[in-house]
């Protein structure tokens, strides 16, 4: 298990709690109880402090490298059914950007998400998440491939951004966001949007335009990231505490600007700590919300998508000022 720095109480916990195991195997002595009331400790501390984790340690969380990525979420929804499909039919094939065809309960639906990789070489190969312009025209050509056969749409959000590289400019990736976000509004089917760990500036945003959008309770949605933010403000990284409160980017913070759907509540500790149960979580708010969508008729869908999209923000006039 890996610690974050504001853990440190749990970790300790967590040591005697081995130690004591070890002990009553060692010398056979029964200590049932006090390992019963150690956990019962640990619980309550874990508890204590993830009910008042600052902005930064949530974002630090949703960095974890336990924390499951999307391919573990898709593995599980759809009981491993998930088949991947390949390339933009342009470029070729960003392994940053993955998607495919699987069942969730007998319901077929057309699974995208950007993937971190689950070592130091997949992650070079996935660029951490950060998906090229091919990624967002794979991910398009997915979606309107759903809408042809008539399958919801289930993205999975967690990148620190779009891929920043050259190459990435040269190949138009302002217009393969701006393309994206255009036509996700209007997709006849439904689409379900969901940050399950960093959801960074247009990079999230480009597979983030849901006729309902949810946050994990220890994500993060903004423009931009804390150490960004911290870097232009202030022109150092070690502001990047007081970036993370002033930008308001915690499922909380979404939630009460009205700019998500909701906010999915994690096991005590975090989604690392308990993947199964994370897991289990997501199916049941997916197959609940895809029981409300498909009630609606697709005009009525893309109506309250865009109003909903359009509301957002505050315009003023500088005429009547």
């Amino acid at each position: 298990m890996t610690y974050l720095d504001f853990e440190k109480p749990i970790q300790d916990l967590e040591t005697e709690l081995d130690k004591l195991k070890d002990v009553s195997v060692k010398s056979k002595v029964n200590l049932d109880d006090k390992v019963k009331e150690l956990e019962a400790t640990i619980l309550q501390k874990t508890k204590e402090l993830y009910t008042n984790l600052t902005p930064w340690q949530r974002v630090q969380v949703s960095r974890h490298p336990d924390r499951p990525y999307t391919l573990a979420y898709i593995d599980y929804v759809s009981n491993k059914t998930f088949i991947e499909l390949h390339g933009d039919r342009t470029v070729g094939d960003d392994k940053a950007m993955v998607g495919g065809f699987g069942e969730i309960d007998g319901q077929t639906v057309m699974f995208i998400g950007q993937q971190k990789g689950i070592n130091t070489k997949m992650r070079q190969i996935r660029r951490f998440g950060m998906a090229n312009p091919e990624g967002y025209r794979k991910a398009l050509r997915l979606m309107k491939l759903a809408e042809k056969f008539n399958k919801p749409i289930v993205t999975f959000i967690d990148t620190p951004g779009a891929y920043p590289g050259l190459e990435a400019e040269e190949r138009g990736q302002g217009e393969a966001i701006a393309r994206n976000l255009l036509e996700m509004t209007q997709l006849k089917v439904p689409v379900i949007c969901i940050i399950i760990g960093e959801g960074a500036s247009g990079g999230a945003l480009g597979i983030g335009i849901g006729d309902k959008v949810l946050m994990l309770e220890n994500t993060w949605y903004s423009v931009i990231s804390p150490e960004s933010c911290s870097s232009i403000l202030w022109r150092s990284w070690n502001f990047k505490e007081q970036a993370a409160e002033a930008l308001k980017l915690t499922s909380i913070d979404m939630n009460n600007n009205g700019l998500i759907d909701g906010v999915i509540n994690e096991p005590v500790g975090g989604a690392h700590r308990n993947q199964e149960e994370m897991f289990a979580i997501v199916k049941t708010e997916i197959l609940k919300h895809l029981k409300t969508l498909n009630k609606l008729k697709p005009q009525d869908r893309i109506s309250q998508r865009i109003d909903k999209f359009a509301a957002m923000g505050v315009v003023h006039d500088l005429m009547e000022a």
